[in-house]
C-alpha cells in the first residue's frame, strides 16, 4: 500500500490499527518503536491525534485514515467517506448524571433547559435538539465527569467505554446516544483517482 498514505490514530486505537495494517501486508515495526516521529514515508503511514485525522484525509494530505465514530459524528462536515466499520474500539456516547434523583430531568421540568457539560458540543446539541428539548452546551477540553460534581452542570454527554470511570465519580448512565466504533474514512478525490490500490486494500481487509 506504498502508494497510498494512511492517518493513523496516535491514543486508545492505536494498537488495534497497527495490528490491521500488519494483516494487510504493511511493516509497521518502526512506527511500533518510535513515539516522537510522526511520518513514516516508506510504510505510507503519518500518525496523529485521532480528532486530526478527518482534517488531513479531507485534505488529501492522508488518502485513507482510521478513526472513531464519534470523532466523523463530532466533525460531520467533512467532506470524507466513511468506508468500512472496523469493528474495534467499541465504546458508547452517554449522556450521564449524578446517581440518584435525575438533576437533569428535573431541571428541564422546572427550568425548559438543561445545561450539559461536554468535549462534543455538536452530538450534544444534535442530540437534544432531535428529542425536542434545550440544552445549554458547555464546552471543557479536561475531565468532563468534574463538572456535574461541582454544580457547573446537571448533566454531561462523553465516551464511555467500560463505565468505570463514571462510577468512580459517582455518575451514571441516564441515555446512550450512540455506540461507536474504528472507522476507515477516504479522500473524496484519492476514492476515484487511486480506485484501484482502494479496492485492494478493501479485499484484503475483507481477506483479514
Amino acid at each position: 500500500m506504498p502508494e497510498l498514505r494512511i492517518a493513523v490514530p496516535r491514543g486508545a486505537l492505536f494498537g488495534d490499527t497497527l495490528d490491521l495494517l500488519d494483516r494487510l501486508g504493511l511493516d509497521t515495526a518502526e512506527v511500533r518503536v518510535n513515539d516522537r516521529k510522526l511520518l513514516f514515508e516508506q510504510a505510507g503511514i503519518v500518525t496523529m491525534r485521532p480528532s486530526d485525522v478527518p482534517t488531513y484525509v479531507e485534505a488529501g494530505a492522508a488518502d485513507l485514515g482510521v478513526t472513531g465514530k464519534d470523532v466523523l459524528m463530532e466533525q460531520s462536515e467533512r467532506e470524507v467517506y466513511e468506508l468500512v466499520d472496523l469493528g474495534y474500539g467499541r465504546c458508547r456516547m452517554v449522556l450521564a448524571t449524578v446517581a440518584g434523583e435525575d438533576r437533569a430531568a428535573e431541571a428541564l421540568r422546572r427550568l425548559g433547559v438543561v445545561r450539559i457539560a461536554t468535549k462534543y458540543p455538536k452530538i450534544a446539541a444534535r442530540h437534544f435538539l432531535q428529542t425536542g428539548r434545550q440544552a445549554e452546551i458547555v464546552e471543557v477540553k479536561g475531565s468532563v465527569e468534574l463538572a456535574p460534581l461541582t454544580g457547573l452542570v446537571e448533566g454531561i454527554v462523553d465516551l464511555t467505554a467500560t463505565g468505570s470511570t463514571l462510577r468512580e465519580n459517582g455518575l451514571v448512565v441516564r441515555e446512550e446516544i450512540a455506540e461507536c466504533t474504528a472507522r476507515l474514512i477516504a479522500n473524496p478525490v484519492a476514492h476515484k483517482l487511486k480506485a484501484r490500490a482502494l479496492d485492494a486494500v478493501l479485499e484484503r481487509l475483507d481477506a483479514a
